[in-house]
């Protein structure tokens, strides 16, 4: 092979290589730190719509679950918000941070029903 061929499937590789690097997804974190941006503008489907691809691209991410958790929290998705809770917790379950936002979520749950109890309540004494 003479060099002037060789020049040119060594270029033609190098293009290769290039067009499919581009194609490639980006990383988990890229994808954590695009729905924390979203995130921080309330735009929580975008938020959301990130977290999923970044636990897609690293299934083992409990930031990328803990994340996603909040977002449907926010959303009011809340058995979504509680397994993604979950799955955060069992990845890494001396995450203070995790335990922190899932205990508060419990909490809120817990509140809500509570305050859902005493609405019924008070509808039913005003029946009377």
């Amino acid at each position: 092979m003479d060099k002037k061929t060789l020049s040119f499937l060594l270029l033609l590789s190098f293009l290769f290589l290039m067009l499919f690097a581009r194609c490639s997804p980006p990383p988990p974190q890229s994808q954590l730190h695009f729905g924390v941006l979203a995130a921080q503008r309330d735009l929580w489907d975008e938020a959301i719509f990130r977290w999923k691809k970044a636990v897609v691209l690293e299934p083992e991410s409990s930031s990328a679950h803990n994340n996603l958790a909040v977002a449907y929290e926010k959303k009011g998705l809340w058995e979504e918000a509680r397994k993604e809770y979950e799955a955060a917790i069992k990845l890494n379950p001396k995450n203070e941070y995790i335990q922190s936002n899932y205990e508060k979520f419990k909490r809120r749950m817990e509140e809500g029903a509570t305050d859902e109890e005493d609405e019924n309540k008070d509808k039913k004494k005003k029946k009377q």
